[in-house]
Parts: structure tokens; C-alpha cells; sequence
């Protein structure tokens, strides 16, 4: 017999936890949330992870302690979708049905878009906390650096999320080399996609001057290609070859997962996202499906302090679509944090035509900051695990 719910979420992450809560607290049906993920992390803190000011274990939860009271947890996978029939089926066999049906699966790694990384990686001298499993390995490769070693870290090309992120650790690391008296002695270089580092003009002055201040080589337009494991080796989109290195903080490619693709709803990009109208987050061709976070094309840089706005409009949609009255628009609003001293925080904030959209008024968030650091790494935590992932946000 198949179960139904008026509203089925898959993913447990904080895009589907959120809005469950956001719309159980609305009354808007029976919920479910499908992800057989046994364990739920606060990810904004796996780069301060890797670059050693956390400890990871802290910001994670059993999954069933942050299921909202009143939803239900499958702890299973969505392996396919048809969007047709309302129905979805776990990794076990279990079919589910559902009214609503709402993706946000997140990214995974895509190991075959990087020749030789996955080696890397099992070999210990390339790791991401991009990728959560690795985060001790990424922490343990950072910290190991002596002088006279060659790092190689890259601002992953999007749909990656929160890629600016991966700053956070490199200039976290390098702030320790430099306390340790080995800055000067370690060949750090990074790998952007971008014109700037991270092309956006409210903080890559800043940017750029922490790298310059770190002695950091910054390859701009570049990605990391391939990589050569067994020379430790890393290659580059233009044609550079990067030799000796010892740490390659290298996060892979990532993509939805193939269910997306299967069951037709992907957007016909690369990485397979689901094909919403990126105001509203409803499928363009199936309106009883939606989709918000990482896997949706929703024409915007990801993050996770993004979907706070995203869960507020898309919790208003399903309902609206229910009532038949008009759907509210997400404009794209997404967020940039970057550590760039061991102490000091910048901010970018924009919403989808690049345009800035600061949330603390009187406050310049883009230049560096004690205070915006310290809410970054201790007050954001306690708003995300008692109110975000509560509904009340």
C-alpha cells in the first residue's frame, strides 16, 4: 500500500528541514521528509573545521532530533520520481504518493570531471570539507603543511555551493602557517574560475588583499582540470601544470542527484538541477513540484544563507498554489562569508541581477570584521539549530 502525504520533501538537509517546519507551523498538511541520512551537520562550519577552529562533531545532530514534532521522518532515499503519477521510490522499495512534491537533495560529488582527484583524495594529499566525510582529512592535510611544501586550493565553478566559502580554510590556514613561522615557506597557490576571486566588487578588494598579504598566487579564468597522482601534480583549465604539491585543497565537481534526470525534471545543464522558474521554485512543467537550495536552477549563487529567504517564499507558494492565489518571488537573494584573518569576517550580500541587498542596515558588512566574525562562527549556530530549523525564521 502506498503511503501519501500532501507534502513530500527529499533531502533532510537544511532546505528540507526548514521549510517542514515552516509549513507544519502553517498547518499545511500531512509532511514527510526522505533522506537516509542518519546524521544532520551544520555545513557553514566544516571550513572553520578545516581550518581548525571547530570541531565538527559539535555542529551535528542525529537526524531524528532535528525532524520538526508533527513531521514524518523516511529514512530512506529517493531513487525516482514520477512526477505524473505523484509517486516516489526509496532506495528500499518503499513508494510513496504525495499532493506537493518538493527537491532538495543537494549536490554530489561528480569524481569523474577531475581525472585523478578521487586518488588524491584516498591517498591523503587532496581533501575538501566541501565534501562532509573528508572534513578530518581536510583539517589533518591543512595542518600538516611545513615549510618548503606547495598548497593548492580552487574556488569551485557553481552550481557548487557556497564555493567563496572554501576561502574560509585557506586564509584560516594560512593565518596558522603564518603564527607558526612558515608562511613565507610554504608556495600557496589558488585557482579561481572567475576574472577576480571571487568577482564581486563589494569584496574582492578585500579578497585580494588578504592573498597578497598571504603571499598567495591567484590564477584567475582557471579551473583545476585533472590531476596527476602520481607525480602530485595538479592541471589546470589553461593549460598550466601546478608540480610538486603537497596539499591540494581541490573540491570536486558536483551534480544532482541522477534520479532529477531520470524522472525528467532536470534543467538539461551539466549538473542535472531541477528545472523551476527560479522566481517562484515551481517545476516548469509539472506544478505540483518544487524545488529550492543547492539542486535547483534558480539562476543565483547557492549558499545556505540563501534559503532562508527561499524557505519563506516557497512555504507561501505551496500554500498560495492550494488557495489559487497568486505565488510570491524569490529575487535571488544569496550570501557570501569569507574569514579572511584569523579574527575578521567579510560579507557579500546580493540578490539574482547582482545587486547588493545588506541585511544589517549602518553597517558595512564588506570590510573586515571582529564582530561580523564572531556572529558568523558563534551566533549563526544558535539561530540555525533553535529557530531556522524550528520554522520561525
Amino acid at each position: 500500500m502506498t503511503e501519501q502525504y500532501d507534502i513530500l520533501i527529499v533531502g533532510g538537509g537544511n532546505a528540507g528541514i526548514s521549510l517542514a517546519a515552516k509549513l507544519q507551523r502553517d498547518g499545511a498538511g500531512r509532511i514527510a521528509v526522505a533522506d537516509g541520512q542518519q546524521l544532520h551537520r551544520y555545513r557553514p562550519m566544516l571550513n572553520y573545521a578545516a581550518g581548525g577552529q571547530a570541531d565538527m562533531a559539535a555542529f551535528e545532530r542525529p537526524m531524528r532530533a532535528v525532524i520538526p514534532d508533527g513531521v514524518e521522518w523516511i529514512p530512506d532515499y529517493v531513487v525516482a520520481v514520477d512526477a505524473e503519477e505523484r509517486t516516489a521510490v526509496t532506495f528500499t522499495g518503499l513508494t510513496v504518493g504525495f499532493r506537493h512534491l518538493v527537491l532538495c537533495p543537494g549536490l554530489t560529488p561528480w569524481w569523474g570531471a577531475i581525472d585523478g582527484l578521487r586518488e588524491a583524495y584516498g591517498a591523503g594529499w587532496a581533501a575538501s570539507a566541501h565534501v562532509p566525510e573528508y572534513v578530518d582529512s581536510a583539517r589533518a592535510l591543512l595542518a600538516g603543511v611545513a615549510a618548503g611544501d606547495r598548497v593548492v586550493a580552487n574556488v569551485p565553478a557553481e552550481p557548487s555551493s557556497c564555493g567563496g566559502t572554501v576561502l574560509k580554510a585557506l586564509f584560516l590556514a594560512c593565518a596558522a602557517w603564518e603564527r607558526a613561522g612558515i608562511l613565507a615557506d610554504v608556495d600557496v597557490h589558488l585557482v579561481t574560475p572567475y576574472a577576480r576571486i571571487l568577482d564581486r566588487q563589494t569584496i574582492d578588494d578585500a579578497l585580494a588583499d588578504a592573498a597578497a598579504g598571504y603571499g598567495i598566487h591567484v590564477h584567475t579564468g582557471a579551473e583545476v582540470s585533472a590531476v596527476d597522482h602520481e607525480a602530485r601534480g595538479v592541471v589546470l583549465s589553461t593549460g598550466e601544470q601546478i608540480a610538486d604539491v603537497a596539499a591540494a585543497y581541490v573540491t570536486p565537481v558536483v551534480h544532482a542527484p541522477e534520479f532529477i534526470t531520470e524522472a525528467g525534471l532536470e534543467d538539461g545543464g551539466a549538473a542535472g538541477l531541477v528545472a523551476v522558474d527560479p522566481e517562484t521554485m515551481r517545476h516548469r512543467l509539472y506544478p505540483h513540484v518544487w524545488a529550492l537550495g543547492d539542486a535547483a536552477a534558480l539562476d543565483t549563487r547557492p549558499s545556505g544563507g540563501a534559503l532562508r529567504r527561499q524557505v519563506t517564499v516557497l512555504a507561501q507558494n505551496i500554500q498560495a498554489a492550494d488557495a489559487g492565489k497568486p505565488l510570491q518571488e524569490y529575487d535571488g537573494y544569496t550570501v557570501i562569508p569569507v574569514m579572511v584573518t584569523r579574527d575578521e569576517l567579510v560579507l557579500d550580500e546580493h540578490v539574482r541581477d547582482g545587486s547588493e541587498d545588506r541585511s544589517i542596515p549602518g553597517v558595512d558588512v564588506t570590510k573586515p570584521r571582529r564582530s561580523t566574525a564572531a556572529f558568523d562562527r558563534f551566533g549563526q549556530p544558535r539561530i540555525y539549530w533553535q529557530r531556522l530549523l524550528k520554522g520561525k525564521v
